[in-house]
């Protein structure tokens, strides 16, 4: 019950989104699934073959990577988490659903999300009224 599941998300900081984006798409070959600008933030989604998705976003600090596990029940995760030697931070919301940040005591830092809109954000810029979607592409 209060095991990790799939890696699904590595929340990657950027100083410019615009050209990291262009860079996972020109050099490495990458997908743009979605990008979106709301609330100040400037944020694109990478596929990469088969692997999680790489989250551009110019929120998080430069070069950070924060890898996002889904989770089945984050309640459960958090009470097996309390009392092992981690740091069981706050739950943060996203358009996916509830996430845990954790960190052990080397600094490893890692969210846990509980998927309760799975592609909430796919949906969400397949939507044509979606004001926040940034829909040109560089490749």
């Amino acid at each position: 019950m209060g095991r990790l599941g799939p890696l699904r998300y590595l929340y990657v900081g950027s100083v410019n989104v615009e050209k990291d984006l262009a860079f996972h798409q020109e050099v490495l070959g990458g997908e743009q699934v979605w990008r979106f600008r709301k609330f100040g933030a400037d944020v694109a989604a990478v596929r990469h073959q088969e692997g999680p998705l790489v989250l551009l976003a110019d929120h998080r600090p430069a070069g950070s990577v924060l890898p996002l596990y889904a989770v089945e029940d984050l309640e459960a995760l958090r009470a097996a988490l309390v009392g092992g030697g981690l740091r069981v931070g706050h739950t943060v919301a996203t358009p996916d659903g509830p996430c845990l940040l954790v960190e052990n005591a080397s600094g490893f830092a890692f969210g846990a999300l509980e998927e309760q809109r799975p592609r909430a954000l796919e949906a969400a810029y397949a939507d044509p009224r979606n004001e926040a979607a940034v829909r040109e592409s560089k490749k």
